[in-house]
């Protein structure tokens, strides 16, 4: 340990120690520049492909390709990675914000100039501290004088009081002398001499640890399968759209002659247009096939539910954290300031009689034994009065529950003749006091307390002789509840014999939300379990009453019963565990990766300096607004509000995001499909794509950029709680959405092609030598069975209606959308290639593009009848 200087460093000392030992400065976590993020935002599966496609129709463009389609793709491309980018950038500014709040802490340190008070980050080692009641240990060191009680909660997870005592010369450091960064100080003040600064400090090698990787999101491998799925597609849809092409062009048109077709492939000049035009439809389709859209579509979803989230008080850091949040299979929960208040009350008190109170206002009628009591918890407490707040600061958690109890809120603090503080070794305090006559008021364990009292003090206020044993059964009635006993008594004696007031009864009481949220967890299929420092009885009760335990088959393990067992016995014990009681820090991380060697999705909560490890390696890493700043640098998501119920919300997000994607994937697929299907059946009957360069941009643009709008703001259902989580590696196409894309998919394909090729049809249009009517009519049929179809793939009940109003941008886009069509179709003109069609007309085309409503109604009632529907 450095030589102590009892005056402090001088200014040439500090530089010395800055130089040698380094600055309190934490080592910042490298975050990449916007342009950095820009670039890594490519490496999306989905956008891999549209890169690859971007390359090919680049270069086709030389060759008078359809540009439009490549500018389509860039700007997907553009605007997808801008927008997720700029969305997680933005919430990594409003995190960097609240931890420079934290940065700008001020401390005083003695120095060789005096008392200072300066910036958190300048202390040096050898510094002097001056530490007082609720302030944050500053940096690792030792305690030279006073004596604090000290909340290390964040460092090992232990929620109980820890007592410091100074360093004496000469003697080796011991657990009692050493304070940690981070750590916060209940009760006392003190001075510290600094020995580990920044990176150097406990709280500093944790931090380091949050450069590991984190694994993959779900979403990240799902998207990664699709892109594959899509791109076989895309491949054997290029095969045989060539393949169809040069057969009607070589084989067809030649009437299956065999000499006819071996002297039109002799004109070499000829057979090699057909096979570059074969080539170039082959690009096409490999283009048609992916869903450019989706990219934009899934930033969308994601950076509007961020802000949605960010309403209910949940600050997501990282965006993909929303949509995995859903997914969760299992969720490692803090039980202090998560599933509980975070702080001490008292709940009731068992009086000398028996009974038990539940709160002050019952004893109001009995002044005499209220005052007494009254004064008792008043005088004996470490908190401090502050009359122009009119209300005790500092002190303990313990004592502050106490104070919170009384029932005088004016209170006269008496001067105290004598005073023994409390100490884990004794287990009580006392203090002497002149209140009419010199009285002792003692508080403290009752096992150690309880035999000396040989009186109470009636409600009447008569000392009343008593057997204590009678009070025993009870004390450990609620010992086993989990609630803290705290006796409170007096003397005239100096404490020989005690006369009790009541035995208190001291909580950290569940949130009023926690056994209503924790329900609604269990039934959305998400395994809880409950890691907490309490013993296995306090966190069985605390367990039973959230609901996290509720049948005999749940499991409770210790961190010694998990430390005596190998991976494969706890894997095999790990789908009925529910609680980890007297937990350690490293439990947590074990927990986590054996979860995830399970192919479980993983959600971990905390607060604390000790979680940030299992936090980082966590799929979704939950911390508490409150908690230490290593612990946020290392989540996923912060909860604003440190309440569990904050986690409901999450996954339903997370699920609704899910659903949102995976609704929009049927539009477009559906929509694609209808495109390969017309570009391969085509040729054969005489089909070209009717539809200009301009037209295809609006179309472009409806499937894209505003169906990713309007499918990004779905509305996040209670019912989707009730459902399962997601495997792991579950594929984004299920067979619902596949039979539902592939049948209307077929279905839209043989409208078009009827719509184009039926005399009938052709008759209701007016003729002209361009057939811009008809046309005109198609371009129409194609947008508005687009849109009809988009009621369709939001959802998969009967009534496709139910909770449209949820959605109000759904609403405003479709209706948008339906608008331009109709200015574009009479006021189009030459640029769109449309002409005003009549009522009639109108009404035939939107005829035909409505069927889709009812053809796909036919096919759910027929799959609904034989319970074969499912859902997205």
């Amino acid at each position: 340990m450095e030589k102590i200087k009892i005056d402090g460093l001088s200014k040439e000392e500090v530089i010395r120690a800055r130089e040698k030992y380094g600055s309190n400065a934490l080592e910042t976590i490298h975050r990449d520049t916007f342009f950095k993020q820009l670039l890594r935002s490519l490496g999306d599966p989905i956008i891999r492909i549209l890169l690859i496609a971007l390359g090919i129709k680049t270069i086709f463009l030389i060759k008078d390709f359809d540009w439009y389609e490549t500018v389509g793709i860039a700007i997907a491309i553009f605007l997808a990675s801008f927008i997720s980018t700029l969305s997680e950038y933005g919430s990594e500014k409003a995190f960097d914000k609240l931890q420079q709040e934290a940065a700008k802490t001020k401390v005083k340190v003695k120095r060789f100039e005096g008392i200072l008070t300066i910036p958190l980050e300048e202390i040096v080692v050898g510094d002097i501290v001056l530490l007082e009641y609720g302030e944050k240990i500053p940096a690792d060191g030792v305690l030279l004088t006073g004596s604090l009680t000290i909340d290390e909660s964040s460092i090992t997870g232990e929620s109980k009081e820890i007592y410091k005592y100074p360093f004496k010369t000469g003697t080796d450091l011991k657990e009692t002398n050493q304070l940690f960064r981070g750590s916060v100080i209940y009760q006392g003040t003190g001075k510290m001499l600094v020995t580990k600064v920044g990176v150097n400090t406990f709280y500093g090698k944790i931090a380091k640890e949050l450069q590991d990787v984190q694994p993959e999101s779900p979403l990240k491998s799902r998207l990664r399968h699709l892109a594959t799925i899509i791109s076989r597609i895309g491949y054997c849809s290029a095969f045989f759209v060539a393949l169809s092409y040069l057969f009607f062009s070589i084989v067809i048109n030649n009437q299956f002659d065999i000499n006819k077709i071996i002297i039109y492939c002799s004109d070499l000049s000829l057979l090699f247009a057909h096979l570059l035009y074969a080539l170039t439809l082959a690009v096409t389709m490999i283009v048609v096939s992916v869903p450019e859209g989706l990219p934009m579509m899934i930033t969308l979803v994601l950076s509007s539910n961020m802000k949605r989230m960010l309403k209910d008080n949940i600050l997501v850091r990282k965006l993909v954290g929303i949509e995995t949040s859903g997914s969760l299979n299992i969720l490692f929960t803090d039980k202090t300031g998560t599933l509980t208040k975070g702080e001490l009350e008292v709940v009731g008190a068992i009086l000398g009689d028996g009974r038990v109170v539940n709160s002050n206002k019952e004893l109001i009628s009995y002044k005499k034994y209220l005052k007494v009591l009254d004064e008792s918890l008043i005088q004996n407490n470490s908190c401090s009065y502050d009359k122009t707040k009119n209300k005790f600061i500092g002190g303990n958690a313990t004592d502050q529950a106490c104070v919170n109890f009384i029932y005088n809120k004016k209170p006269i603090i008496l001067p105290k003749l004598k005073e023994k503080p409390f100490n884990s070794k004794d287990k009580y305090s006392k203090v002497t006091v002149n209140d009419n006559g010199n009285i002792t008021y003692i508080k403290g364990s009752p096992e150690l307390l309880l035999k000396k009292c040989n009186k109470y003090l009636s409600l009447d206020g008569m000392e009343i002789r008593f057997s204590s044993s009678s009070l025993w059964k009870r004390l450990e009635e609620y010992t086993r509840l989990g609630i803290r006993v705290i006796l409170t008594g007096y003397s005239r004696n100096d404490g020989t014999d005690i006369v009790l007031l009541s035995l208190l009864l001291i909580k950290d009481e569940l949130r009023k939300e926690s056994k209503g949220a924790v329900n609604i967890v269990r039934k959305a299929g998400v395994q809880v379990v409950m890691i907490t420092g309490d013993n296995k009885e306090t966190a069985t009760s605390i367990a039973k009453e959230t609901g996290i335990i509720s049948s005999n088959t749940d499991l409770v393990l210790t961190s010694s019963d998990m430390a005596q067992m190998s991976d494969a016995e706890l894997k095999k014990k790990l789908p009925n565990l529910r609680v980890v009681a007297r937990a350690l820090p490293q439990d947590k991380s074990r927990l986590v990766r054996i979860s995830e060697e399970e192919n479980l999705v993983v959600g971990m909560t905390g607060d604390g300096v000790n979680d940030a490890p299992a936090l980082k390696k966590a799929d979704v890493g939950f911390a508490m607004n409150s908690g230490t700043e290593v612990a946020k640098e290392a989540s996923d998501i912060i909860l604003l509000d440190n309440n569990f119920y904050s986690i409901t919300k999450a996954i339903l997000y997370g699920r609704t995001i899910f659903k949102s994607i995976r609704k929009f994937i049927i539009f477009q697929l559906t929509v694609n499909f209808c495109a390969v299907f017309l570009s391969i059946i085509g040729p054969f009957i005489g089909v070209a794509t009717p539809v200009t360069v301009i037209q295809m941009l609006w179309i472009n643009m409806v499937m894209d950029t505003l169906a990713g709008i309007a499918f990004s703001y779905e509305a996040p259902l209670s019912e989707y709680m009730e459902e399962k989580p997601k495997d792991r590696y579950e594929p984004i196409l299920n067979n619902y959405m596949i039979h539902e894309i592939v049948f209307i998919g077929v279905y839209s394909s043989l409208l078009c092609i009827f719509f184009l090729k039926s005399p009938y049809i052709h008759s209701f249009f007016r003729d002209d030598i361009n057939d811009k009517y008809f046309l005109t009519a198609f371009f129409g049929l194609f947008i508005f069975v687009s849109i009809f179809n988009s009621f369709n793939a939001r959802t998969s009940r009967l009534n496709i209606f139910a909770n449209l109003f949820k959605n109000k941008m759904f609403m405003v886009v479709i209706l948008f959308i339906a608008v331009v069509q109709f200015v574009l179709i009479y006021y189009g003109g030459e640029l769109f290639r449309t002409v005003g069609l009549s009522f009639k007309e109108i009404e035939i085309m939107l005829l035909c593009a409505f069927s889709v409503i009812p053809v796909e109604l036919f096919r759910k009632i027929y799959l609904k009848k034989n319970n074969k529907l499912g859902h997205v």
